[in-house]
């Protein structure tokens, strides 16, 4: 399944870029977030949630072909 993913803040510092293209065989956030910490092991010492097309989902979120996916630093309101 082909992916767009979005680093932000803290996020793309530590992997050093902003976004790219993802082909993986998973199908949940979940399994995003585990490829993706095998790829860049420094995401397993920081903080984020996901967005897919713009919404915070949580891991269960089944995801399709060309969903993006948006890691988010932590926020604080205000």
């Amino acid at each position: 399944m082909k992916l767009a993913v979005k680093y932000f803040g803290m996020i793309a510092e530590a992997i050093g870029k902003q976004e790219e293209q993802l082909e993986i065989t998973g199908n949940s956030v979940l399994e995003v977030d585990v490829f993706l910490k095998n790829k860049y092991a420094k995401l397993e010492f920081l903080n984020y949630k996901f967005a897919v097309n713009q919404v915070l989902v949580d891991g269960i979120k089944r995801l399709k072909e060309n969903d993006e996916i948006a890691l988010l630093p932590p926020f604080a309101g205000g």
